[in-house]
């Protein structure tokens, strides 16, 4: 199972998604005071799809998630730079803020892994999501919404 944390008593609101968490591992490691939030466990299958940006989660009612298709283009570099980009300063931001934190080397590796990226070697537009072209790619991928 996998989990979706949202902003507690927001119940059929649009935007209340906080974070999500691939293992209980991940859960367990969050930054965050779980009673603080609603939990709701989801299939891994669901999962992935919200990983990879092709699937987003609109809200919930209850236990109830409520879901949307995603579409992502990046018609050119800089939009992608620019997405890139804003993912590197939140991984810097968790890294330089969490140096004892047990998943530090794998946000390392994965902030690595985008400063690398060639964007240069990408046939725009890219219509799909950064995380679904890495996965397409064969490379590892993580969603913004999965740091700590």
């Amino acid at each position: 199972m996998a989990y979706l944390i949202f902003n507690k008593g927001l119940d059929n609101l649009e935007g209340s998604l906080y974070s999500i968490a691939e293992t209980q591992s991940d859960l367990d490691n969050l930054n965050i005071i779980k009673t603080d939030y609603k939990i709701i466990e989801i299939n891994i299958d669901d999962f992935n799809l919200i990983k990879k940006n092709t699937k987003n989660v609109l809200k919930y009612i209850n236990n109830e998630v409520f879901y949307s298709d995603s579409q992502v283009t990046f018609e050119n570099k800089i939009q992608l730079k620019n997405y890139v980009n804003s993912f590197l300063i939140k991984i810097k931001k968790f890294t330089e803020n969490n140096s004892n934190h047990p998943h530090l080397s794998k946000w390392n590796n994965y902030y690595n892994q985008l400063d690398n990226l060639d964007l240069n070697s990408i046939n725009y537009p890219l219509n799909k999501s950064l995380e679904q072209y890495l996965s397409d790619l064969g490379q590892p991928f993580l969603n913004i919404l999965q740091i700590p």
